[in-house]
């Protein structure tokens, strides 16, 4: 049931209802209330198999992506301290990498997740820079700073994952030049 509630809480509230979710046959999605929800809504449930790259592999890509930036931001320890000595620890900057992630173009789709989702693509906080400004309050600055640094440094390491991967599928792609009895 709890499932149930963050999916309306949290997809349905913010992205309206969906007309198919695919999901890896977890045990929420296939009970009773979940499914009985789904029927009445009107949106078809499709379960995959393990690492089946027709149902899930864009969302298998996009998870060890994800996984790969949060795992450098807890070892470096990101951590920024405001002008009145506050202190904001990874967890709150994963907005900034969630907003980088969804501005940077896919290179499986050619468009960013933002583009794909709603049509069009998040503006960062970079995009409204207002310079030469006066009257500034010193935190603002410093959030603001704060913000553009981090956004710039998830989409800096979400490259860095994009180019691992390459680099690992270039290494395990058959040499087709190759002839048989040749060693690639």
């Amino acid at each position: 049931m709890d499932t149930v509630f963050l999916f309306c809480n949290k997809i349905i509230s913010t992205c309206g209802i969906h007309k198919i979710i695919n999901s890896d046959r977890d045990p929420e999605f296939k009970s009773k209330v979940g499914s009985n929800l789904y029927d009445i809504l009107g949106t078809k449930l499709e379960f995959s198999i393990a690492y089946n790259p027709q149902t899930d592999g864009l969302a298998d890509r996009m998870i060890q992506t994800m996984e790969y930036i949060i795992r450098i931001f807890c070892a470096y320890g990101i951590n920024y301290k405001d002008n009145e000595g506050y202190a904001h620890d990874w967890v709150t900057l994963l907005p900034a990498v969630q907003l980088a992630y969804n501005t940077i173009k896919n290179c499986t789709t050619g468009k960013s997740p933002s583009l794909v989702e709603k049509g069009w693509n998040s503006l960062l906080p970079v995009d409204h820079l207002k310079k030469n400004l006066l009257n500034i309050h010193p935190t603002a600055k410093d959030f603001h700073e704060m913000w553009n640094r981090e956004c710039n440094t998830a989409a800096m390491w979400i490259a860095e994952a994009k180019e691992s991967k390459t680099r690992g599928m270039t290494k395990h792609t058959w040499n087709k030049t190759s002839k048989k009895g040749t060693k690639c």
